[in-house]
């Protein structure tokens, strides 16, 4: 066998093992992060039923008291989707009578 050979075969061994390095490094990382998102996850579930649950509460009579709580407790995409859910309500309440 000769020298050059020897080199190329050290060259891919190297580029071989680098690579599987990088895709187990890469494993570890990505475990990582799933762990994460999903302990987020089931602190965004709580957050949904807690959601869930002031929505059903809401009717066109609390419904100031409870935009005042939500902008305590929630952020603005939470306060747009209770004010979106509200406009439905009165809409069917608005049918109902007519």
């Amino acid at each position: 066998m000769s020298k050059n050979n020897t080199r190329w075969i050290f060259a891919m061994i190297t580029v071989v093992l680098g690579f599987v390095i990088g895709i187990y490094l890469q494993d570890l990382k990505h475990q990582e992060s799933t762990k994460a998102a999903w302990k987020a996850n089931r602190f965004n579930v709580a957050r949904f039923n807690k959601i869930m649950r002031y929505t059903g509460e809401m009717n066109s009579n609390n419904w100031p008291a409870m935009r005042d709580s939500i902008g305590k407790q929630l952020d603005s995409l939470m306060i747009l989707r209770f004010r979106k859910e509200m406009d439905s309500l009165n809409a069917i309440n608005n049918k109902g009578k007519d």
